[in-house]
């Protein structure tokens, strides 16, 4: 074991391995059967191949904070799903301990139709948790979120701010080992975003792992030790998460 400048634990058995991870998207030009026959005639591409990440090999350890950092497209949110399972690689193998929660697309398995309340179970076992988990954490998410007497409205009423604090709170008591945090940094207010960061500090202190894709820089800094530069899904740096900074910043 070893400790981080936040002298937080962090192991040497891997959460988190990339092997030599490629993805490749198969990226269609025409929408119609009119377009594909256009297309045909002209001699025109119907399709074409598109490798988000090439050849991408990592390892985060358990109880590491870590930022993928690069410009778009160079293939951090792809990582991001491959990690939580949501994509398959091409080739190469993707390798996670224990269970995995991802504030990817947070509120993305929210109902609008259905209250807070009824949201907060169906997202959580979207999420993963049993129903049990979730009723011995209802009362802390609700209280973290700020819904307070709405929480049994239905969700199509909320501003978009009680939707986002909502579904935060369901994705950050998610009981997990690891953590997947996708441009959410900065949901809500200035006194929620605190909030946010306490939350996220309070889990690093438990051990748990955290991966972070976020063009927040000060965010990042402020909750990641290490960095990994992706360019046009090619790993071309991995250290101190400043020096990182400094990297992407240099171009």
């Amino acid at each position: 074991m070893h400790k981080t400048s936040e002298d937080t634990a962090v192991s040497t058995n891997p959460a988190i391995v990339l092997d030599h991870v490629t993805k490749e998207f198969h990226l269609r030009h025409t929408h119609s059967m009119k377009e594909t026959a256009m297309a045909w005639i002209k001699r025109k591409p119907i399709a074409d191949d598109f490798q988000a990440l090439n050849d991408v090999s990592f390892t985060i350890n358990e109880g590491e904070s870590v930022a993928l950092l690069g410009l778009n497209g160079s293939g951090k949110s792809t990582s991001l799903k491959l990690v939580s399972g949501v994509l398959l690689p091409t080739n190469g193998q993707v390798l996670t301990r224990g269970r995995v929660a991802g504030l990817i697309e947070v509120g993305a398995g929210f109902h609008p139709d259905l209250s807070g309340r009824e949201n907060v179970f169906l997202n959580a076992a979207i999420l993963g948790m049993s129903h049990e988990e979730t009723e011995a954490r209802f009362d802390d998410i609700v209280a973290f979120s700020e819904i307070g007497q709405f929480i049994d409205t239905e969700v199509k009423h909320y501003s978009s701010g009680m939707f986002v604090r909502l579904a935060f709170a369901v994705a950050i008591h998610t009981e997990m080992d690891t953590l997947l945090v996708d441009e959410v940094l900065s949901v809500g207010d200035e006194p929620f975003q605190k909030k946010c960061f306490a939350k996220i500090t309070e889990l690093q202190q438990q051990g748990k792992t955290l991966m972070v894709v976020s063009h927040d820089l000060d965010s990042v800094k402020k909750v990641c030790q290490r960095g990994i530069l992706l360019k046009q899904g090619q790993l071309i740096f991995d250290g101190p998460v400043e020096e990182t900074i400094s990297a992407l910043r240099a171009g």
